[in-house]
């Protein structure tokens, strides 16, 4: 326990000396107050990545609160010495590259090895170097007779000879030696981490113009940045925390793709990977999908949201013969009295009286429970039942509905609402909260609230869609995002999902068309998640200014970390977490 009473005093005294709580220290990382407490009392002996955070918010080296000596640091590899030090031979030919391309790789490994930390600054240092010499010797060039041209011919020779010099000696010896170099960027004792990092993003800001997509970092919310690197960080690092076996995330800046990755394991007992490409179980991100697929039919006039959907059949819907192993038989509601009020709207805003699925009642019969459009009640079978109204209407089937008005037109070439041979070769399990893969469920037939294939790659195609206003009109959309019903529960499921309070009335939490709303400084967020066969997923744009999130998992962990991804990703602090019981996995269990 040497090693970690180190730890423990070294963050207390650096933490004190920079004047900071517990908390302070918490925010500024991430890593909560508690995991703070147990490091400092000695009680947890951290990972290597809460030390560099730690680090990183004291602004001060790794090495100052842990000898770097554990066996999770990256080993010295050739493949990036030989990198950090060749690749400015591009500026023989691109101008600027020498400098650009060997930042951009010091950058982004200096924290992985001190090696490449002390190669990387030489490196630029003397790049940026020649670059001014070569700058200077143009001037004598024209200004100077027969020292001018000397120093013009001479200049690019000598520095490709001492790059080829230190290219040998970097990849066979480990070492290298670049003359002539201007310390721009260095490494003292008493310089802190926080002026070389001043340094390298002055260097970057000079040359970044014509590197724009290389460089540009993730804008949250308030306008502040977060680079993709810390982003990856701090993915890997809840769900090592948490348990969490796979995610794909996406953030949405300026309406278009800003970050996009997929972390963990498609199947943990077998070690596949995921990717964003992988079929995911979509769960109640359907609904989303379905909100559109209704406007659609509203635009084209098969529809009106607000006449009761019995009055489009020429009979009872009860009277219709069940075509499906289940969803459509509506038998139970021959003597049901309040059925006949109910109109897409209402199963779109989750206020049919419907409840969610008829299986979880205690006698497994469908009814309506409430007054049709009185309250806010979630509910998949409402919209089934919307779903076999417009089926029995168009006479298509929801699967060909779907596809003709949102997949195809949007290329998600691998989303479905069944399950589809092609998926095969690479689909994802759910996992347990012990990472315990469950068998996946491919006999769903297709129900437009609940049975979503789809993948990373394919749903962003759709929230893009929704941020551009794509598939159906403007009007269409604003009618989406328009508050249909104020909700006052205290949370969405569960027994207080019968209790009214005001949790959320600083945010005027309400739902729209297939999508929960509620107000921020930033216009109103449109949000759905998802839920069930052990995957977790959620998503929430923000319209007005263009940004939004798409988290999803195939953990039963994962909603346990959904409210510091939204905060470190997009410094959304307005999704209410509680109403949705995604409790954070390091909360206090509270008696």
């Amino acid at each position: 326990m040497e090693t970690q009473n180190s730890i423990s005093g070294n963050l207390v005294y650096q933490r004190k000396l920079k004047g900071l709580t517990q908390k302070d220290l918490s925010e500024k990382t991430n890593v909560t107050v508690r995991t703070i407490q147990r490091i400092e009392k000695g009680e947890s002996e951290p990972h290597l990545q809460t030390v560099k955070l730690l680090a990183a918010a004291l602004e001060i080296e790794v090495e100052d609160l842990l000898p770097l000596q554990d066996p999770k640091e990256e080993n010295i590899q050739k493949k990036w010495l030989l990198m950090i030090h060749a690749t400015p031979f591009l500026g023989f030919i691109l101008p600027l590259f020498n400098i650009f391309i060997p930042l951009f790789v010091w950058i982004h490994k200096r924290d992985d090895n001190p090696v490449y930390d002390n190669h990387g600054r030489k490196v630029i240092n003397f790049q940026i170097t020649i670059t001014l010499l070569f700058l200077i010797s143009f001037i004598a060039l024209v200004s100077v007779e027969g020292v001018g041209f000397f120093l013009f011919i001479a200049i690019l020779p000598l520095a490709a000879i001492v790059m080829i010099l230190n290219v040998i000696s970097a990849v066979n010896k480990g070492t290298c030696f670049y003359p002539l170099s201007i310390p721009f960027i260095s490494k003292r004792k008493n310089i802190s981490n926080k002026n070389n990092k001043t340094a390298a993003a002055v260097i970057f800001l000079v040359f970044s113009t014509a590197f724009s997509s290389y460089s540009q970092n993730i804008q949250r919310l308030d306008n502040s940045t977060i680079t993709r690197d810390s982003l990856k960080r701090h993915i890997e690092y809840l769900m090592q925390e948490a348990r969490v076996t796979g995610i794909g995330l996406s953030v949405f800046n300026n309406d278009e793709i800003a970050y996009t990755k997929s972390f963990g394991f498609r199947n943990n007992n077998e070690g596949l990977v995921l990717n964003e490409t992988t079929n995911m179980y979509g769960a109640s991100l359907s609904k989303a999908v379905f909100s559109v697929i209704v406007m659609k039919l509203v635009e084209d006039n098969v529809i009106d949201l607000d006449i009761p959907l019995e009055s489009y059949l020429p009979k009872k819907i009860y009277e219709y013969e069940p075509q499906a192993k289940w969803h459509d038989d509506y038998s139970d509601l021959r003597n049901d009295t309040l059925y006949h009020k109910i109109t897409g709207r209402m199963c779109l805003a989750h206020t049919s009286g419907f409840p969610n699925w008829r299986f979880f009642e205690p006698d497994k019969k469908l009814r309506v429970k409430q007054e049709p459009g009185s309250r806010y009640m979630y509910s998949g079978e409402g919209m089934v039942y919307l779903q076999v109204v417009l089926e029995k209407l168009t006479g298509k089937s929801f699967e060909d509905l779907a596809q003709e008005i949102v997949f195809q037109p949007l290329k998600m070439e691998n989303s479905s609402f069944k399950w589809q041979p092609e998926f095969e070769n690479d689909y994802a399990n759910g996992h347990n909260k012990l990472e315990q893969a469950y068998k996946k469920d491919k006999d769903n037939e297709p129900r437009a609230p609940s049975t979503l294939e789809t993948t990373i790659e394919d749903y962003n195609k759709f929230l893009l869609a929704a941020l551009n206003q794509k598939i159906i009109t403007e009007n269409s959309w604003k009618e989406i995002f328009r508050p249909q019903i104020r909700i006052r529960s205290l949370r969405q499921f569960g027994p207080l999902s019968e209790k009214d309070g005001n949790l959320n009335d600083d945010i005027n939490l309400s739902y729209g068309l297939g999508w929960g709303l509620y107000r921020t400084p930033y216009g109103w967020a449109a949000s759905k998640g998802g839920h069930g066969s052990g995957f977790e997923h959620f998503s929430v744009l923000f319209p007005e200014v263009g940004k939004g999130i798409l988290i999803m998992t195939n953990s039963e962990n994962g909603e346990s970390i959904f409210k510091e991804l939204l905060e470190v990703a997009l410094k959304d602090v307005y999704t209410p977490w509680e109403w949705n019981n995604y409790i954070p996995y390091d909360a206090e269990i509270k008696p």
